[in-house]
């Protein structure tokens, strides 16, 4: 081989590498930004023909209904827990440390991000609330197929309404 293809094959060689070295780095850095979502029944059975269930520590979104009377708020804090549900009528624990969305009430549709503490608790860093009547994400439209939650009001809920 003559010197100057040897140059040239040294040139591409050496080319290739950075290429798949940067494509490396690149897929490595998307991956620990991927976050799966789950409904309450596909964390707490699996998910998928394999049941693939996530690991403690993993990123990942949930969605479902919020239960009527789940809500428990610290008073010396802004830490809430609730449990949500869908159609397969398993319960998973948010627990979240900051302002809840207006539109976040009990039986709301609701999508959390963040990490699995257990096999049934979510620690969430964001909660999002559907915006009206009409929208729900797909996700969680399809794990709360029919599923309602009529609001029950106290009688000084109803009282402060109508001053």
């Amino acid at each position: 081989m003559n010197p100057r293809r040897k140059k040239r094959l040294s040139i591409i060689l050496a080319i290739s590498i950075g290429l798949a070295a940067v494509i490396g780095l690149v897929l490595y850095a998307l991956s620990q930004n991927i976050d799966l979502f789950y409904t309450p029944s596909e964390l707490v059975e699996g998910k998928g023909p394999d049941k693939v269930k996530p690991e403690e520590g993993q990123r990942l979104r949930i969605g479902g209904l919020v239960v009527p009377g789940s809500v428990l708020r610290d008073q010396q804090s802004l830490k809430v827990a609730f449990k949500l549900v869908d159609n397969g009528g398993h319960l998973v624990t948010v627990e979240f440390d900051g302002i809840l969305p207006d539109l976040f009430r009990e039986g709301q549709g609701i999508v959390a991000q963040g990490t699995l503490k257990n096999a049934t608790t979510v620690e969430a860093f964001e909660v999002l609330a559907k915006h009206d009547e009409n929208y729900m994400p797909p996700e969680v439209a399809d794990a709360t197929n029919g599923m309602h939650f009529k609001p029950e009001y106290t009688e000084a809920q109803l009282k402060g309404a109508k001053q």
